[in-house]
């Protein structure tokens, strides 16, 4: 899925953001958005969002002279999402459908998107997650192909959605014990995005194998990918892809085995999906 002039002011308008995440002066935060700005000018339109974006938070982290932007508030993400999970988990125990509402867990998480053109509340997402109907709804071939795989990737997505992952993946190593599972981190911070460590940190490698795919970009960029990371998702017999940056970077490949499991939070992705701003989505490439 590549650019067009709405990611363009989107873009730019991450910027403004940035420079108040950090408290930025108001002579760094002017910079901030008139380099942007002047970086706009030269996005190629044959670009995907998040390989434009990468470019763009490497110049704003080095004029913040910050190599983690979003470093305190994707703390602050994870202590949120953890309050939730006693919770959440507490529902899980009592589903009837526990693939389904572990599912509706995971693609709840995906509210926290710091790069996202619209903005959800948590706590409301989660009183309405378990009543809302994926718009797009592949999960019974979802279901289906978990059944008969050996192998998942899962692509994960932002810092706080990580643990609401984690739930998710311990669901699924629960239901199909016999599936190896790889957890796709990003290779350096960008954005809100979640690294090696930070799933370290969240117990992630608990439940299943946690690998830093080496990506810099706020999505799945598998011609930026390590060896490793190219040939896990090569030979994996399901993928699992969070969220909208991943389904930019992906949305027009032709492997038959990859899930979209995502809540619509741009219109670009949403025209592009034939869908609405808000709804939530189970599909099949």
């Amino acid at each position: 899925m590549n650019i067009d002039n709405e990611c363009v002011s989107c873009i730019i308008n991450q910027a403004h953001r940035v420079a108040t995440a950090i408290n930025a002066s108001d002579t760094l935060s002017a910079k901030m958005v008139a380099n942007t700005t002047k970086m706009s000018k030269k996005f190629s339109f044959n670009s995907s969002p998040p390989v434009i974006a990468s470019d763009v938070y490497e110049q704003l982290a080095l004029l913040a002279n910050k190599s983690d932007l979003y470093d305190e508030v994707k703390k602050e993400s994870t202590k949120k999402a953890i309050s939730f999970v006693p919770k959440l988990q507490n529902y899980l125990n009592q589903s009837d459908n526990l693939l389904y509402d572990a599912t509706k867990v995971a693609i709840a998480g995906n509210v926290i998107d710091l790069a996202a053109q619209v903005s959800y509340d948590l706590d409301l997402e989660l009183e309405h997650i378990f009543h809302t109907n994926f718009a797009i709804d592949d999960f019974e071939k979802l279901k289906k192909k978990l059944e008969h795989s050996k192998t998942l990737v899962y692509l994960g997505d932002n810092v706080g959605e990580h643990i609401f992952d984690k739930l998710y993946i311990e669901t699924l190593s629960k239901l199909f014990s016999n599936l190896d599972i790889y957890y796709f981190t990003r290779g350096t911070p960008i954005i809100n995005d979640v690294t090696y460590s930070e799933a370290i940190e969240a117990g992630i490698d608990s439940t299943c194998s946690v690998i830093d795919s080496g990506v810099n970009t706020p999505g799945f960029d598998y011609e930026r990918a390590s060896l490793r990371a190219k040939t896990l998702f090569d030979e994996a017999d399901v993928v699992i892809s969070k969220g909208m940056g991943n389904y930019e970077c992906m949305s027009e490949y032709t492997k038959d085995n990859i899930f979209f499991l995502l809540k619509v939070k741009c219109s670009v992705v949403a025209t592009s999906l034939n869908s609405s701003l808000g709804d939530i989505i189970c599909k099949k490439i």
